[in-house]
């Protein structure tokens, strides 16, 4: 308690409201903006932190992290430009809602969820964050390892199309994560040459390719989508069977959010897919999935903004970013002179507790600042679609650009583009690609780790409890998946999101 109360005595300086205020606005804009993601932000800012104490820097930076999955949703759901992989689901639904005349109960529904499961996830992160990152201490390369393999089979659940396409796009996207140097070594592996690629493929440039450009193709070439993206849309408020629909779906995806975001690696990613899939299995009728459904939209973003609350659980505690905006956090604790570990809420309980009690101010600034500009978004929608797409294609070029100064990025948009607009053709879903793609190079990572400790050993992933019951999991998934009444059931149940 007293703990709480000196966060809410740090938080709620007229000055830390202000700081705050400025991040989850930056948050939002850089989250509304294709191609522009908080990861660039932070780091761009990170040195105007030398002008500002320790708890207004880290309030701020927070501020553009949370903020960002706010604006994120809106970019997904109006112009299907995930900028954050944690949107690529909002946006299956999302922005089937905005094609449909239904943008605002889908704003809307985005801002609520993001507000209740922040709220909860504060309240998790500041109760529990003790035991919860005892837990996650306890969680082996092994265990981790088979944490990702499970997120990436329940993932073949999302895709609509046949099974095997979609295992076919995991793969795809773990051997485009394996490109670059060796996380171990330094070797590099499949550049051919090429400098550039020596870093990997760049995340955000893959996505606005495979999502926006390649949706921006497809409207071109039919003019009927076009029409009826730039169709009025009205009713900027949700309906009482709205709310009706999105109570459990945001009340599940907060659970899985709180849960998954104290994960190490990508735990708001996993809470995304994970909360769709349950969704989407619970449902009576899974086959509207993908075609607009607002329980597609409540529970995807409500569990990555919990997620996004309980993934500072491992950075406060442990010192072990759970995200690359926290990589950057860890940054802006050592230019303050703060080590970042298990010490820090002992040393620093000031500077902890204001963050998170600056969390929940933060999360009801959003709510304030969103919620009436939703008809500003909302009014993009109106703007010829001609006019438009120049327009979103330059600002996720100018985005992908300056995260490295490298034309390189803008030409990787074309690129992946060009294969989205394939993948579509050929009823493949880009999702599981993106997710595999993100959460490769942790598999690979945490698989040779495990290899290394056990020397060499295949067994340590079915003698330690937690990572053998997590494959056993997947492996089941994979069974019950391709079984002939299963799978004759999910094209009958996908025939109708094809049409």
């Amino acid at each position: 308690m007293d703990g709480i109360l000196l966060g809410l005595e740090t938080a709620l300086q007229p000055s830390n409201i202000l700081i705050c205020l400025l991040g989850v606005t930056l948050g939002t804009a850089v989250g509304v903006l294709p191609g522009i993601g908080p990861t660039a932000t932070v780091a761009l800012l990170l040195p105007i932190t030398f002008e500002f104490d320790a708890v207004a820097s880290l309030i701020m930076l927070a501020g553009i992290y949370y903020g960002a999955q706010y604006g994120g949703s809106t970019t997904a759901i109006l112009l299907n430009l995930p900028g954050e992989s944690s949107s690529v689901v909002t946006a299956l639904d999302g922005h089937q809602m905005a094609r449909q005349g239904r943008a605002g109960p889908a704003l809307a529904t985005a801002a609520l969820g993001s507000f209740f499961a922040g709220t909860v996830g504060t309240i998790v992160l500041a109760a529990f964050a003790p035991p919860l990152a005892e837990l996650a201490l306890q969680f082996g390369p092994a265990d981790y390892f088979a944490i990702v393999v499970l997120g990436l089979i329940a993932s073949v659940a999302l895709a609509s199309g046949s099974t095997v396409k979609a295992l076919a796009m995991i793969v795809l996207g773990l051997l485009l994560g394996t490109i670059g140097q060796d996380q171990f070594t330094g070797v590099p592996r499949f550049t051919f040459g090429v400098r550039e690629l020596y870093g990997g493929l760049d995340f955000v440039s893959l996505a606005v390719g495979l999502f926006g450009v390649a949706e921006i193709i497809r409207n071109l070439e039919s003019r009927q989508s076009a029409a009826i993206v730039t169709k009025k849309v009205e009713g900027l408020w949700l309906s009482k069977d709205d709310f009706r629909r999105i109570r459990n779906p945001v009340l599940r995806g907060t659970a899985l959010g709180s849960v998954l975001g104290v994960l190490p690696g990508g735990g708001h990613v996993l809470a995304s897919f994970t909360s769709y899939s349950v969704e989407k299995n619970l449902s009576k009728d899974p086959k509207k999935f993908g075609t607009g459904v607002i329980e597609g939209v409540a529970a995807p973003e409500s569990a990555n903004n919990a997620a996004a609350q309980t993934s500072f659980i491992p950075l406060l505690s442990l010192g072990l970013p759970a995200h690359p905006v926290m990589a950057l956090l860890v940054g802006a604790f050592i230019i303050q002179g703060i080590t970042p570990g298990p010490n820090v809420i002992n040393d620093e309980p000031e500077l902890v507790w204001g963050l998170i009690a600056s969390m929940w101010v933060g999360n009801l600034l959003l709510v304030m600042l969103n919620l009436p500009l939703i008809g500003v978004w909302v009014k993009m929608l109106s703007v010829p679609y001609e006019v438009m797409f120049p327009a979103i294609i330059a600002f996720a070029s100018i985005g992908c650009y300056s995260l490295g100064l490298n034309s390189w990025d803008v030409f990787a948009i074309a690129g992946a583009g060009v294969v989205g607009y394939f993948l579509i053709r050929w009823g493949c879903e880009a999702a599981p690609l993106l997710l595999a793609f993100v959460l490769g190079p942790l598999l690979e990572e945490n698989l040779r780790r495990a290899m290394i400790i056990s020397r060499g050993d295949p067994t340590v992933f079915m003698t330690r409890p937690i990572s053998a019951s997590l494959l056993i999991l997947a492996a089941l998934i994979i069974v019950v998946a391709v079984l002939p009444s299963v799978r004759r059931k999910r094209e009958v149940v996908f025939q109708g999101e094809d049409d």
